[in-house]
């Protein structure tokens, strides 16, 4: 193809992209991956057929701008990510202490009411029946008296029980902070400042592992039950609790708006709660993943588990409770000095 006609075939299009990338901040990522793809195959062709063409050059310098553009928002992209991992969420956990506070009391009294109901149940574990399950129960007991108590967490498909697990957390963790703003909307009184729905799946949650932390004491097995369960469990539970402080600042940002109307301030609480349940993503993918693939191995030396369980806990509380409060500390010093 002679140059002129090959500008003539093509100008139109080098055009508008040209135009369309005059503001390269605002171009779809994948957009402007198509359009270097596009000037790539132009700009080799005219390198082959048209080397020392000015045609040549002016593709050289557009497409050397797209491409330096991609890679910067590439840069962007993943100083964003690191950001909301290292400012983002910890300062939207430093600003919802309150929230935490009531969502972990929330569940600790629940819990408590589970330990107390099982301890005086009278019947055969009619309590721990009525909340976990005939068939769940009579299947521990069973476990228990041929001396695996924790045969539950050794069943086949170590793979597919961690996909299962983190779907199933995921899900009740999102309904748990969902609650928190749709009790709002929908007026459903709430209790202590917290949103039924919210208080509600963090209570049940919180009766079930009393109920089925109580029923190994009752059994004498309370040891060996706790040392695997809370091997996946000392994240999985933190989560749940903390997916229950994100519902209850979406649910307060309704009932006290503050100087903002009820819209905007459940806009900043939705905002605030969902990015601190889209935080919680992969720590219930961990506790997935410890219960799928390390659980089964209740056997395990005792140094292990404590590793593990004291490693996770040393986890979540300093990334949700103590990081917080120094990110906190420096972006007020910042703005103090700003404002100097």
């Amino acid at each position: 193809m002679k140059e002129g006609l090959f500008l003539r075939k093509n100008k139109q299009k080098w055009e508008k992209i040209e135009e369309e990338t005059r503001q390269i901040e605002v171009v779809h990522p994948d957009r402007l991956g198509d359009i270097f793809v596009e000037l790539s195959d132009d700009l080799s062709y005219a390198r082959t057929h048209h080397t020392k063409s000015p045609v040549t050059e002016y593709l050289n310098a557009l497409t050397a701008r797209v491409y330096q553009s991609i890679y910067k928002q590439q840069n962007i992209q993943w100083k964003q990510i690191k950001k909301f991992w290292a400012q983002d969420l910890p300062l939207a956990l430093a600003q919802s202490r309150i929230e935490m506070l009531i969502s972990f009391i929330v569940f600790g009294i629940s819990t408590l009411i589970g330990v107390i109901s099982v301890l005086y149940d009278t019947g055969e574990y009619e309590f721990a029946r009525g909340i976990l399950g005939d068939d769940y129960i009579n299947m521990t007991l069973d476990n228990i008296k041929e001396g695996n108590p924790m045969g539950v967490y050794q069943q086949d498909g170590a793979f597919l029980m961690a996909v299962y697990i983190a779907y199933n957390n995921i899900r009740v963790s999102f309904f748990t902070f969902a609650w928190g703003g749709i009790a709002k909307i929908l007026g459903i009184p709430a209790f202590f400042f917290l949103s039924i729905g919210t208080a509600y799946i963090l209570f049940v949650n919180g009766v079930m592992v009393g109920t089925f932390q109580t029923l190994f004491y009752k059994e004498n097995v309370l040891w060996e039950s706790a040392s695997v369960i809370w091997l996946h469990g000392t994240i999985e539970i933190w989560s749940i609790v903390i997916a229950g402080m994100a519902g209850i600042i979406a649910g307060n940002s309704v009932f006290f708006p503050k100087t903002y109307t009820r819209k905007t301030s459940f806009r900043k609480g939705a905002e605030k709660g969902g990015k601190i349940m889209l935080g919680l993503v992969p720590f219930f993918i961990m506790a997935a993943f410890i219960e799928g693939f390390v659980t089964r191995y209740a056997n395990m030396p005792i140094l292990f588990k404590l590793l593990i369980i004291f490693g996770s806990l040393a986890l979540v509380v300093n990334y949700f409770v103590i990081y917080p409060y120094f990110v906190e500390r420096k972006v007020k010093l910042e703005n103090q000095e700003s404002n100097l």
